[in-house]
């Protein structure tokens, strides 16, 4: 009787561990997708041959994941470029592969289609993602030649929020103008300039975050008076969200956005910019030392009170702030007398919803500039993106250690890993202030020329070999007493008067 109990016990015990398995295998064994919204999301100008394909993890599965990756010139992938088998994830939250050198993309200005599957320890794989970009490895190479153009006022067929299409203060840039149905007529968008101005570019953003309210079928038409209209682009078959429209010049006081259909629900229109061909004006410069800022967020500012913390430096020197969009190598030269140091700032913007070759004047002096620089947060990021947009990315996830502060204790410091006196009476390791999503992606510094000087989980400071081009991840600049890193920005700008005195005796 008891063997019998036993035996019965023993298979209810084998049956429940079978059933537990098949239930664990078969829910588990289910993967989703990766997504590949990352560095490049969809429709990203590349700008490097050999750019790094970084997307999110997939989920579920049994055990390890792994990712296949193939690149192909044709939306079905009938002829395969590329292929990488087995990629490892790179953290728990996203993965990258940089082409190999024997794979670069040989034809410049082209879209590229790309996509992803996960597979797990016992083989079970997802299903596909796609995605496509374009190449263009000259899109970067010089100042954008083109001014910002400024707009009075904004009025639309209907629906509220109208503001948000030309507010590019927002916080990420994600507010919109919805014109909700039914329409007693097609939904228009009418922009007053500030005064007649040439116009000869357009740029656009729809809804970044899936197909709802992406314009597919609009024209655009301008006016010297409001009331006769010349056609000037109509855009017929759109598929995407960002849209850069390059126009033989117009003169126009008034723009009008017509738009005939849409996907989904209603149009959404997130934010609208204008330019005319031309150069910016020269900023005016103190007659005495002083170091060039970059504001670096859309709207042109810095992302914290850079301007006041250098200048309350006991290192005597002034600072004149300059719009990312109004900096080129070019105006920088033609400065007199020359900034001791230049500072990027970092920006609150999410790269992809951001007119990206309005960063070309930075990305021309980083390569080519022979002052001292060091870029903080979104500054530092795109020191490495000069070289190719898609060598920063996102980290999967926010890494705010501002909001507390005073009592947070870091989970992953800042380690020193190359002596440099860039460090100077900063501690090893030591707590930065991190407001954060993205990172340099180190894998691609080899490359590039760049070498890492602290880290965490990812790059916290950076270098280019054999020039003083510094990044910082972390801010330096925020004033609080748990900020350990903050003398870095004055060991920077020491350094760089003495660079200046060593190239005066020179």
């Amino acid at each position: 009787m008891k063997i019998k109990n036993v035996t019965i016990n023993l298979l209810l015990f084998l049956s429940t561990i079978i059933l537990s398995y098949n239930n664990c295998y078969s829910q588990s064994s289910n993967i989703t997708p990766p997504s590949l919204t990352n560095n490049p999301s969809f429709d990203v100008i590349c700008t490097n041959s050999q750019p790094l394909l970084t997307f999110y993890n997939a989920k579920g599965g049994i055990g390890e994941l792994t990712y296949t990756i193939q690149i192909s010139t044709d939306q079905k992938f009938e002829n395969v470029y590329a292929e990488y088998n087995n990629i490892v994830q790179k953290t728990r939250f996203i993965t990258s592969k940089l082409l190999d050198n024997d794979d670069k993309l040989p034809i410049d200005k082209q879209y590229y289609y790309w996509r992803v599957k996960a597979t797990d320890s016992k083989n079970n794989e997802s299903s596909w993602a796609s995605s496509r970009f374009y190449l263009d490895t000259k899109s970067d190479d010089s100042f954008m030649n083109l001014i910002r153009v400024k707009v009075e006022s904004v009025v639309v067929s209907n629906g509220a929020n109208s503001k948000n299409i030309i507010d590019i203060t927002d916080i990420g840039n994600t507010t919109h103008w919805e014109p909700p149905p039914p329409y007693k007529t097609t939904p228009w968008v009418e922009f007053t300039l500030s005064e007649p101005t040439e116009i000869s570019r357009i740029w656009m953003l729809s809804n970044p975050n899936s197909k709802e309210g992406w314009l597919t079928n609009f024209y655009w038409m301008f006016s010297l008076d409001g009331e006769n209209w010349t056609k000037i682009k109509t855009i017929s078959e759109n598929y995407t969200y960002r849209n850069i429209i390059d126009i033989e010049p117009v003169s126009a006081k008034y723009l009008k956005l017509i738009i005939n259909d849409f996907y989904g629900y209603a149009p959404q229109l997130y934010t609208t910019i204008f330019y005319s061909n031309g150069q910016p004006k020269m900023p005016v410069v103190p007659n005495k030392d002083f170091v060039l800022i970059v504001g670096d967020q859309l709207n042109g500012f810095t992302f914290t009170e850079l301007a006041e913390f250098v200048e309350g430096l006991d290192l005597d020197l002034a600072t004149v702030t300059v719009p990312h969009y109004e900096v080129s190598l070019k105006m920088l030269e033609s400065l007199n007398p020359q900034p001791v140091a230049i500072i990027f700032s970092g920006n609150n913007g999410n790269y992809p919803n951001l007119p990206m070759y309005e960063f070309n004047g930075g990305f021309e002096i980083v390569r080519n500039s022979k002052i001292p620089i060091l870029g903080i947060c979104a500054g530092h990021q795109l020191e490495v993106m000069a070289y190719g947009y898609t060598y920063a990315h996102s980290t999967g996830w926010f890494d705010n250690t501002i909001l507390d502060i005073e009592t947070y204790v870091a989970p992953d410091s800042i380690s020193i890993i190359n002596n440099s006196p860039i460090f100077n009476n900063i501690p090893n390791p030591f707590f930065g202030v991190e407001i954060h999503s993205w990172a340099t992606a180190e894998e691609v510094f080899p490359l590039i020329g760049f070498e890492v000087l602290a880290q965490s989980s990812y790059v916290q400071a950076q270098k280019i070999k054999g020039k003083m081009v510094f990044g910082e991840q972390f801010h330096a600049e925020v004033d609080i007493k748990s900020n350990q890193g903050k003398p870095m920005i004055y060991n920077f700008l020491s350094m760089a008067l003495k660079e200046k005195e060593k190239n005066k005796s020179d």
